[in-house]
């Protein structure tokens, strides 16, 4: 079975420093037909204007990774990192019984655009955690790189849910499949480009939702970048 959750059909905020579409339910955007996907809460697009960001603000209780399709975000947080996230790198902090954080766009003239996705633990009252990872972008073209795992493998960060992330980046005239199993289920979030799912048409900022499905499989006549989270 496949939902997809068509870019134009996301909730959308312009606040001038910040243009983000929302694929779930976030803060302002309510809609209870899009509150969740299995454990994937937050799917959020975001495009922070420079010398802008987001201030420090708390969080608790959730896996919180984030990738950067172009420009550069500056991470702070309580628990003492500073970092740069930029394009090919990968973020995942656990915010567990609570840490507070900011995340700014450093340059003076480029815009920043990025995911921030959250996904519910797998337990409450987990110790506060992060990491940051640069994943070469050869190790994803025409297959699966595996970014987070919940036990780390291949090299990928730790995130604490049943859950593994990958990316993939297709060439023109290229095909790539996933199996799933079949407790399983997987969403999709197109982030560049064009291409067919099981034969039905996506584009950047769609989302497909695949429940009861043996398999995926991709093809881009021109070319695309996706997510792809395989879920319990």
């Amino acid at each position: 079975m496949f939902t997809i959750r068509k870019s134009a059909e996301r909730g959308h905020a312009d606040h001038g420093w910040l243009d983000t579409y929302h694929t779930f339910s976030f803060s302002t955007y309510q809609d209870r037909e899009h509150i969740r996907f299995r454990a994937l809460r937050v799917m959020n697009e975001d495009r922070v204007a420079p010398g802008q960001g987001f201030g420090t603000h708390p969080h608790e209780d959730m896996e919180i990774v984030t990738y950067v399709l172009s420009g550069a975000l500056e991470h702070q947080d309580s628990m003492g990192n500073g970092e740069v996230l930029r394009p090919g790198e990968f973020q995942r902090m656990t915010a567990g019984t609570g840490i507070t954080h900011s995340e700014f766009n450093p340059s003076k003239d480029e815009p920043v655009h990025l995911y921030q996705i959250w996904l519910y633990p797998e337990r409450k009252g987990l110790t506060p955690s992060y990491e940051q990872k640069n994943f070469p972008t050869e190790g994803r073209s025409n297959r699966w790189q595996l970014v987070a795992s919940r036990d780390a493998a291949e090299g990928s960060l730790l995130i604490h849910q049943d859950a593994r992330i990958f990316l993939a980046n297709l060439s023109a005239g290229q095909e790539l499949e996933y199996k799933l199993l079949p407790v399983r289920h997987a969403w999709l979030q197109v982030l560049r480009g064009s291409l067919t799912v099981n034969g039905h048409q996506v584009a950047a900022g769609d989302g497909v939702a695949v429940s009861e499905e043996t398999s995926l499989k991709l093809r881009s006549e021109s070319g695309a970048e996706v997510m792809l989270f395989d879920l319990l």
